[in-house]
Parts: structure tokens; sequence; C-alpha cells
């Protein structure tokens, strides 16, 4: 299914350990803009469901579109929701966009890889998908969703000792 936010479980793990050097935003974007051609496949029954970005190759292609629109998309949501969110991020360095393009796209090729027998993630070099249930359905799920909960722990842990560490009273 196109869209899935399973891929967003190991990016909240790599958020707190990259810290100010990986943008969910841009990284989030990355997985919207590879799934945008098996959306096509799906609304139109024309084509490869997982062709073309679903390739290491493409992979590198949609992290440099994704890299560029989303740094731009992040910045000006930044600044439309600053009065709810009250952050002091409002730049996203071109640095960090691209790391997190490429880190998002070629992360979504590999996880895909593991489930998607459609796949051929070293096109147009190979056909071959080695990592074609490596593991179980489930258990891909179930690494996304714990990785997903244990950097959102490490996140707020991290915020918390931040903010208590700039906090004389607590």
């Amino acid at each position: 299914m196109p869209f899935t936010p399973i891929h967003m479980g190991p990016a909240l793990l790599v958020k707190p350990i990259l810290a100010g050097h990986f943008s969910l935003m841009v990284f989030g974007w990355t997985q919207i803009v590879i799934d945008l051609q098996p959306l096509y496949v799906l609304l139109t029954g024309e084509g490869q469901l997982h062709g073309i970005t679903h390739t290491y190759l493409g992979a590198i292609f949609i992290a440099m579109i994704s890299a560029i629109t989303g740094k731009y998309l992040s910045e000006f949501a930044f600044k439309v929701t600053k009065p709810i969110h009250h952050s002091t991020v409002s730049i996203i360095r071109w640095r960090v966009a691209f790391t997190s393009a490429f880190i998002g796209s070629i992360s979504h090729v590999f996880l895909d890889s593991i489930m998607h027998y459609d796949m051929a993630p070293f096109y147009p070099f190979s056909s071959y998908n080695g990592l074609l249930d490596v593991i179980s359905l489930k258990s891909l799920h179930l690494f996304c969703l714990y990785s997903g909960l244990l950097g959102s722990c490490l996140y707020g842990l991290i915020k918390w000792y931040k903010i208590k560490q700039r906090d004389p009273i607590c």
C-alpha cells in the first residue's frame, strides 16, 4: 500500500541518533515521493507496481528531487505552523535535507525489497531480489514499529534531559 507510515518507524530511531543532522519532515516527504509511482499504477492499472522508483538507481534520483522540494516545503510548513509549535527551527540546511532524503529513499527500497515479490532493487544491472522473505512480514512490521517506539522514547529522554539541564529548579 503506498504511503504506508511504517517506514517512519526506523526514521524515528535515526532522529535522536543523528540529532540536528536529520529531518523527519524531509524523510517523510521522500516516502511519499517514492510511492507516487505505485499509486499511479494502482489508480490506472498501467505499469509495474514497484518499478523504477523502487530501485537503488531510482532511489538516488528520488532523493535528489525530495531533498530540494522537501527542504522548501518543510521550511514553509515551519513558517505556517510556528504559532502552534513555537519551534526555533525555521531553516533546514542542505546537508540535512540531502542526508534525510537519501536515508529515506535507500531505506524505503531496502525495506520494500524484503516484502514485495515484484521488486528488482538492482535493476537495470540485475533483476534478482536477494532480500525477498529474508524475514517474515510480521517480523519486518514489528521491527519498524519497535524501532519507532524506541526512537520516540530516546527522543523524549534527550529532550527531557536538555530541559532539566537548563532549569536549575528541577
